[in-house]
C-alpha cells in the first residue's frame, strides 16, 4: 500500500472515531435531557396530585363536618320529642295515681 492510501484510511479511521465519540456525547445528552424531562413531569404530577388529595381532603371533611350537624340536629329532634312524649306520660302516670289515691 501506498503511504498516501495508508494516510487516507487512517485519516477515514479517525473521521469515523470522531464521529462515534460525537454521537455517543449526543446519546449521553439526549438521555440525560429525557431524565431531567422525565424527573420533572414526575415532580410535576406529584405536586399536582398532592394538591388533589389535599383539596380532596378538606371537601371530604367539609362534608363529615356537615353530615355529624345534620346528625346531631337531627339526634337533638329525636331527643327533644322523646323528652316531651315522655313528660306527657308521667304527667297521665301522676293523674292516674292521684285519681287511684282519691277513690281509694
Amino acid at each position: 500500500m501506498s503511504l498516501k492510501m495508508i494516510s487516507v484510511i487512517s485519516k477515514a479511521e479517525e473521521e469515523a472515531l470522531q464521529a462515534i465519540l460525537i454521537t455517543d456525547q449526543k446519546a449521553r445528552e439526549a438521555v440525560d435531557e429525557a431524565r431531567t424531562a422525565g424527573e420533572e413531569t414526575v415532580s410535576a404530577t406529584l405536586a399536582r396530585a398532592e394538591s388533589e388529595i389535599a383539596h380532596m381532603m378538606r371537601v371530604s371533611d367539609h362534608k363529615a363536618t356537615e353530615e355529624a350537624k345534620e346528625l346531631a340536629s337531627a339526634t337533638a329532634n329525636r331527643l327533644a320529642t322523646m323528652r316531651a312524649r315522655a313528660e306527657r306520660r308521667l304527667d297521665a302516670a301522676a293523674r292516674q295515681i292521684v285519681e287511684r289515691i282519691v277513690s281509694a
